[in-house]
């Protein structure tokens, strides 16, 4: 088969991921104006990638068959019959040998990109040091407060709800509580009308302002553990369990230094991508914007039910 015959058979799947990538939606389910998009970029796309497959780097990389069948089993195995599977494919005008095909030139424009993003420097620890003392605000922690409640809504429309019976029922419950505190959950799974119920009540962890503020003011003065009195906001009543307390905490240079380092070392990885995809497309007069491209290659792209979804399978350089 000729290059570009190979190239013919797999552009499809170019399309394809480009339209689940921009749009969530295979290219037949796309309005004119969104294909018309799409096909734009997957072709700029594709010229970048075979323009990537002609470096000296590609000469380096061997995809094996053992990370093509993985990377193929992938796609497959997210379909439980196997005609699905090859409607799907049909759909959008691939067959097997073009989406193996297309899954092994991905996956050696990713190895190639990764090799190229190995030249990045290494991030030093006094680079590390001077990021975590000009960005104080990313290593504080607020206060966070793991709550559960029990709400009973004040609907003066409803008999059973009207300010007085809510009350009543929020204080016989508050009653129960204060007898069988561990039977909080089943009574928020019972009489609570929030959908929270479903869940014994469970809101989460929250930080302060998060709550209505008589539920936020209770809630931060509790101890781990603590059931609240009854509580009323603007929807109706509430009981509150403040299941965890996590304090506010300023993270030492050394709890962020990991963080920090795989912050910064991507950033670096990503821009020597993008500095040398500049350089190929200038080598090889390709118009488009090599900076969305690094980004498109190395980003796993969205997949939607019932379609072909996209696979970045793994390879090494020889």
């Amino acid at each position: 088969m000729s290059p570009h015959d190979k190239a013919a058979q797999t552009y499809p799947y170019t399309l394809l991921r480009t339209a689940l990538t921009l749009f969530k939606k295979t290219p037949g389910a796309l309005a004119e104006e969104e294909l018309n998009q799409v096909e734009r970029q997957a072709r700029n796309e594709f010229r970048i990638e075979s323009s990537i497959l002609n470096t000296q780097e590609a000469a380096a990389v061997i995809i094996t068959d053992e990370m093509l069948q993985k990377a193929y089993q992938e796609i497959r195995g997210q379909y439980a019959e196997e005609q699905d599977f090859l409607n799907d494919l049909k759909k959008n005008h691939l067959g097997e040998n073009s989406l193996r095909a297309a899954l092994h030139r991905q996956c050696k424009v990713n190895v190639i990109m990764d090799v190229v993003a190995s030249r990045a420097p290494k991030i030093s620890d006094i680079e590390i040091g001077i990021y975590y003392h000009m960005h104080p605000e990313q290593f504080h922690r607020l206060e966070m407060r793991e709550v559960c409640h029990i709400l009973i809504s004040i609907n003066p429309d409803y008999p059973e709800n009207t300010r007085d019976r809510a009350l009543q029922k929020i204080q016989e419950l508050q009653g129960k509580l204060r007898k069988k505190p561990y039977k909080f959950a089943d009574l928020a799974l019972k009489y609570s009308e929030c959908p929270t119920a479903l869940q014994g009540g469970l809101l989460g962890s929250v930080p302060r302002g998060k709550l209505y503020p008589e539920l936020d003011t209770a809630l931060f003065k509790m101890k781990a553990g603590e059931i609240s009195d009854t509580l009323e906001s603007e929807i109706g009543f509430h009981l509150l369990l403040c299941k965890n307390i996590r304090p506010a905490e300023t993270l030492s240079l050394q709890k962020a230094t990991p963080k920090i380092r795989q912050h910064m070392q991507e950033r670096a990885q990503r821009i020597c991508q993008r500095a040398w995809l500049a350089h190929v497309a200038n080598a090889t007069q390709i118009t488009g914007s090599p900076q969305s491209t690094a980004k498109t290659l190395k980003t796993p792209e969205d997949s939607a039910s019932g379609t072909v979804p996209s696979s970045e399978p793994q390879g090494k350089p020889s």
